[in-house]
């Protein structure tokens, strides 16, 4: 790669007056705003970021990235816990001008622009009392959750968002513009279903919504000390339950308000439930849950797009992140003990560990359907160190790892890529499994040269 440094003045400056949107340079007065991602702990000087206001302007920052060598990283939200939507001394190109949100309602679709956030999907279809299945923060941008794969509240009822996806339209490494589906370039569609941003930049996506408008939602919580009872109960209830029915499971330390204050800056284990069925069953779905006496429950019905914002004001962007996550088949008494004894030992308010249950819609869908190859997991597990304080970074990656490698052998083997820092090329495959094969060649097919590598890179052969 040649560095931004060695392009000369001319060509940066043909580059600038081909960029509807504006080129920020490191003597910018806005570059260190701009260089920012969610995750105060990545802390990089790219060359360079386009920041892109139509397609046409990704397809000069591609062009003119791949014929000038350059490092290249792609930022829609800019959440990516490892950061990967940044980078040093290449180009960054910045999608956050790309925003647009469309509601079919004859077929129940929506089309989303490749810089919008699920915040703001959400405030559109909300309108028309539809739902497309996302994450659990409306801070997060759509392109990169949804490349991933996209785990959420709605994954038992309606599937992970890959599952919604109908079409995406693509700007591809040579800087040619694609539409990709079942029907038309249906092999990188198929990748795009969780291979990551590893094939080219999707400028739109058009997702199936569904019909929804309130749920019931909130959290239960029980003293840390009831941890290993209440999983061994959990795996058990959760994935018989209802497909209305579903509910992260969590250690955590409950910060302030808007709790009652004999909660505050204790450690607890707690389950995030989200209800999409008919509110007069709830209490007798919910029931058992009640049977299990948590010492506190604010569980309510709400707007979905309030749920999707429960803790956006915790997490902010600019605070300390560290990742690391496992799909899980089970909670046997070993690694129930292990969520114990790291979340008796939380070392900042913020920091936590999720298990996203994985049953229902998402599980039906075939291992080989889409990239996503641990349909048959019961967990995607991740724990995130976090803190505002740059001085507690070493402790909240230190505590997340050591959780990590406490419960790395009973893991499934691999890690959903959107719960992953930069852990190498064996991860990238484990996590994959018998599907990287089939990444790689599409990989080589559309990106020889391995243009877009800032991500849980799949090398092409």
């Amino acid at each position: 790669m040649k560095s931004s440094k060695t392009i000369n003045t001319a060509a940066l400056e043909a580059f600038k007056s081909e960029l509807r949107g504006k080129l920020i340079l490191p003597d910018s007065a806005n570059y260190n705003e701009l260089r920012k991602v969610y995750n105060a702990m990545i802390n990089k000087y790219p060359g360079m970021i386009a920041m892109c206001v139509d397609v046409t302007d990704v397809v000069t920052a591609v062009n003119f990235a791949r014929n000038n060598d350059l490092l290249l990283a792609v930022r829609g939200g800019g959440h990516n816990g490892g950061g990967l939507g940044i980078c040093d001394d290449g180009l960054v190109i910045d999608l956050s001008g790309l925003k647009n949100v469309r509601v079919d309602t004859k077929n129940n679709t929506v089309r989303v622009a490749g810089g919008n956030v699920w915040g703001e999907v959400d405030h559109a279809t909300q309108s028309y009392g539809l739902v497309v299945p996302a994450g659990i923060i409306s801070t997060t941008g759509v392109g990169g959750l949804t490349l991933g794969g996209g785990v959420g509240y709605l994954t038992r009822k309606f599937g992970l968002t890959i599952d919604n996806l109908l079409e995406v339209d693509m700007v591809l490494a040579d800087g040619s513009i694609v539409t990709a589906n079942k029907d038309e370039n249906a092999d990188l569609f198929w990748a795009v279903h969780g291979g990551g941003g590893n094939f080219g930049i999707v400028t739109s996506f058009n997702f199936q919504a569904h019909p929804l408008t309130t749920v019931i939602g909130g959290p239960t919580l029980w003293p840390i000390d009831k941890t290993e009872e209440i999983m061994e109960w959990y795996h058990g209830f959760i994935h018989n339950a209802p497909e209305d029915l579903n509910g992260f499971i969590a250690t955590m330390v409950i910060p302030g308000d808007p709790f009652p204050e004999f909660l505050h800056n204790k450690m607890f284990c707690g389950i995030v439930w989200c209800y999409t069925g008919d509110a007069k069953k709830f209490d007798a779905v919910f029931k058992e849950v009640r049977a299990k006496e948590p010492l506190f429950e604010l569980v309510g019905q709400m707007p979905y797009p309030a749920l999707q914002t429960l803790f956006d004001g915790l997490l902010p962007p600019g605070l300390q992140f560290y990742w690391r996550g496992d799909f899980f088949n089970d909670l046997g008494p070993e690694v129930c003990k292990v969520h114990k004894k790291f979340g008796s030992s939380i070392p900042t308010p913020l920091s936590q560990m999720h298990m996203y249950p994985l049953s229902g819609a998402a599980s039906r869908v075939g291992s080989t359907d889409t990239p996503w190859a641990y349909r048959d997991a019961k967990y995607a597990g991740v724990i995130v160190g976090i803190d505002p304080d740059p001085d507690k970074a070493d402790e909240i990656t230190s505590w997340c790892k050591n959780y990590w490698e406490a419960l790395h052998p009973y893991s499934a083997g691999g890690s959903y890529s959107n719960f992953m820092m930069d852990e190498g090329q064996n991860r990238v495959k484990a996590s994959y499994r018998h599907n990287y094969a089939r990444l790689v060649e599409i990989k080589t097919k559309y990106d020889p040269d391995n243009l877009f590598s800032v991500n849980q890179n799949i090398q092409p052969k």
